[in-house]
């Protein structure tokens, strides 16, 4: 019988066309599902005035009350031109009052309307500043891209500009991989046959000791691998019951999505505006939802640049409808309905009931910034805990945390006798008792 080799090298050869198949496959379908250029859509021509100084003007003197295309304060203003002549809106915006009073049907019917709410006066304007106003409220609304062949807009996303869904593309993955595995199943069955029928006798594998079996029988591994086990076991163990308790980056959704990072961060928002028991109280607060609506009144969506690649541009306003069903806003009549839904915020940080923290203490006595334990907020999306809000964490910032001595009658009468007990200028919270038990235990 002869022993030969032709069985391996066959079966190699056939495994990497097969592989080379398999790769000619996945590019194929990946040159197929590259996005299709979305068509540009051409804007439509404007009528007299400047819209783009309009739509300056626009932001600087109407956003605060109107919107182009929903009531706010005022009226939605897109198309006002066709609604009003020139004469009656160059009047009404230099002195709306006065044609209210004069009992002009129209201004008496908007006052009426809007619950006798007074618009501003705008003398400063020019005619030419109105006719630019007006050019950029009569642009017809744009609309959204038409969708190419084969696009799919999943709720709350983006469209998918591939020209195949994801689910055909990967399906396609799946069975040629099936077909792969069969073909080198049947490839090694008639390489089998054909090595019998020409009286070819493969090599058999020479018998080897199992590795457990030598393992088994170096008593030393076997004591060191031991120890080794127990050690790391306990470790583990130690490392977990440490941490029972500790939540750490706990980052819950919200009922109703809350970015930090627009509120606090771009826009600016002082953390205490919100949270004002953090300022004179224990505890923190959960802002009410009447301090949302102080802004949420008027803003009823939000501005493109606005969407991440998480959430997008419609997410956002959805949610801040989520906020006016919560407070009963009917935003086209702009008043409150009374009709309200409780909110079931999940709760972020929370202290064993044993551990006693005052926010007054720390954020206007010691004047401790909000980021140094809520880390910076003004870059989350998603609000999580960001310190451990351990014992030890605790200890180590009082350790460190320097007394603001000045303007403190209380502190100033004690700050020399303790300055010179420990030989400093400064003294820190824990040189002031910081690190008895009973400050931070009931």
């Amino acid at each position: 019988m002869k022993n030969v080799g032709n069985h391996n090298s066959i079966s190699r050869v056939l495994f990497f066309s097969l592989v080379f198949v398999l790769n000619f496959s996945f590019t194929s379908i990946a040159q197929t599902a590259a996005p299709v250029a979305a068509i540009p859509a051409t804007a439509p021509p404007t009528s007299a005035g400047d819209p783009v100084k309009g739509k300056e003007l626009f932001n600087a003197n109407c956003a605060a009350c109107h919107k182009l295309d929903a009531k706010m304060t005022g009226p939605a203003l897109r198309g006002v031109a066709q609604r009003h002549d020139m004469a009656w809106i160059y009047k009404w915006i230099y002195n709306s009052s006065a044609m209210v009073k004069a009992g002009d049907p129209a201004a008496v019917k908007i006052s009426t309307e809007y619950n006798g709410s007074v618009m501003t006066a705008f003398p400063q304007l020019s005619k030419g500043d109105i006719d630019n106003i007006i050019a950029y409220t009569s642009e017809p609304k744009a609309e959204p891209v038409a969708a190419v062949i084969g696009t799919t807009a999943p709720p709350g996303g983006e469209a998918n500009t591939s020209g195949i869904s994801n689910n055909v593309v990967l399906g396609a993955l799946a069975l040629v991989m099936l077909m792969l595995i069969v073909m080198l199943f049947l490839v090694n069955k008639v390489l089998t046959k054909v090595a019998k029928v020409n009286g070819i006798e493969v090599a058999p594998k020479e018998p080897t000791t199992p590795i457990w079996q030598a393992f088994a029988r170096n008593q030393f591994l076997v004591l060191v691998t031991s120890i080794f086990l127990i050690l790391t076991s306990a470790y583990f163990v130690y490392g977990y019951l440490m941490q029972v308790g500790v939540d750490q980056n706990y980052q819950p959704i919200q009922p109703i999505h809350y970015s930090h990072r627009i509120h606090a961060g771009s826009n600016g928002i002082n953390c205490k505006y919100c949270h004002s028991a953090a300022r004179v109280s224990k505890n923190g607060g959960i802002p009410s939802l009447n301090i949302c609506m102080n802004c949420h009144k008027n803003i009823n969506e939000v501005s493109d640049t606005t969407a991440t690649p998480d959430h997008s541009k419609a997410f956002y306003d959805g949610e801040i409808q989520k906020l006016y069903v919560a407070v009963g806003w009917d935003q086209t009549t702009q008043k409150y309905t009374g009709k309200t839904q409780p909110v079931k915020w999940v709760r972020i940080h929370n202290l064993p009931d044993f551990v006693y923290f005052n926010h007054s203490q720390h954020v206007t006595v010691a004047g401790i910034e909000c980021q140094t334990c809520h880390g910076p907020v003004q870059t989350y999306e998603i609000q999580k805990q960001f310190a451990p809000l351990t014992m030890g964490w605790c200890i180590n910032c009082h350790r460190k945390t320097e007394v603001k001595m000045e303007g403190n009658e209380y502190y100033t009468k004690i700050h020399d006798e303790l300055s010179k007990k420990y030989g400093v200028d400064k003294l820190t919270a824990a040189q002031m008792g910081g690190l008895e038990c009973g400050k931070c235990h009931y």
